[in-house]
């Protein structure tokens, strides 16, 4: 595994990038040049990898091309906001990756910052809309996805018993932090309930601080709060924070539903459904594209439910959904494709 070390990061600090390809070649390689030949980079959202979300669905983008494509790749993992523009140039400075992906808001303004000043470089930038003319963005509609979880959690409170849910109209969402993408989550998963529960209540709140993606502990005394005063069905927008709600939803006894990967698996009896956000998907498609020297640079894609970049699942859950919610569930998604149901992007 290859590491690159001795970077400076707001002063003396050391910042390791783990290489995945066993790989010592130099030099820029031509787009859609040999498979073997072509190496890519990965900077990952704070957190890191085992947050059992986005960081590791594009992770898990990264090995399939790793295993079908024959592309090598390095990845970073930074601990600070202020360790992305830092690590970001070194990546540029090397000249040695077709293309260099930024995973998550994180590494937003580094990228808007250092890939100006290297032209010749191209980028691509996973859950966010940021483009310019050597980047391309990959973004999600959120809300659709969050849309579907909602209106399943509504669906349950209607047969409350059954599921030992309080015979109330109360809904939690943990959030990572007030911005655009997390608030798509909100907006879609407050639509779903009210689609179906005129008379909702949506307790929406926030980690925030300095590690809004990997604070279990405050996600955690969100969730348990939460609870105690009713809201019994919870959906996390949070990355690596959202194993807080469900460790609370564990000691506290309520329903939890994941984000972005499937993680239904992590308690099958407290966990219900999880959205999907194919995160590795978009990492797959950028590292193709650049493969086939066909990476459209200075432009967004969009994924949603009707490319399946976005959608729901309840497998893996012992919680068992009848299957006439699920029909109607199916129902609301055609609804959402075809446009006929229209899912805010705002609170």
């Amino acid at each position: 595994m290859k590491k690159w070390l001795a970077l400076m990061v707001a002063g003396m600090m050391t910042v390791g990038l783990m290489g995945c390809s066993g790989s010592s070649d130099e030099g820029k390689k031509e787009s859609g040049s040999d498979k073997a030949d072509m190496k890519a980079a990965v900077v990952f959202g704070l957190g890191g990898l085992g947050d059992q979300s986005y960081n590791d669905l594009a992770y898990e983008g990264m090995e399939r091309a790793k295993e079908e494509l024959g592309v090598d790749y390095d990845y970073a993992e930074p601990k600070e906001v202020t360790d992305f523009e830092t690590i970001l140039r070194a990546m540029s400075d090397s000249n040695e990756y077709e293309v260099i992906i930024g995973v998550g808001f994180d590494s937003v303004d580094a990228l808007a910052s250092v890939a100006p000043d290297y032209p010749d470089q191209k980028y691509a930038s996973i859950d966010s809309s940021l483009v310019g003319d050597n980047i391309v963005s990959y973004s999600c509609k959120e809300q659709e996805g969050s849309f579907l979880v909602g209106a399943l959690a509504a669906y349950m409170k209607q047969d409350a018993a059954t599921y030992g849910l309080e015979d109330n109209h109360k809904y939690g969402f943990v959030g990572a932090l007030e911005n655009d993408i997390i608030n798509h989550f909100a907006a879609g998963y407050r639509a779903g309930i009210e689609y179906v529960d005129s008379d909702a209540d949506v307790a929406i709140q926030y980690v925030g601080g300095d590690n809004p993606f990997g604070d279990t502990t405050t996600a955690k005394e969100i969730a348990t709060t939460q609870k105690g005063k009713g809201y019994d069905i919870i959906f996390h927008a949070a990355g690596g924070s959202g194993l807080g709600v469900f460790a609370a939803a564990q000691e506290s006894d309520f329903i939890a539903i994941g984000a972005n990967s499937n993680q239904n698996i992590i308690d099958p009896d407290h966990i219900v459904a999880s959205m999907l956000k194919r995160v590795d998907v978009a990492a797959y498609d950028i590292v193709k594209a650049a493969l086939e020297g066909d990476l459209q640079v200075g432009s967004e894609k969009v994924l949603g439910l009707e490319d399946e970049g976005i959608g729901y699942t309840l497998d893996g859950s012992n919680i068992k959904v009848p299957e006439d919610v699920v029909e109607k569930l199916e129902e609301i998604k055609e609804k959402i494709i075809t446009g006929e149901i229209q899912v805010p992007v705002e609170l």
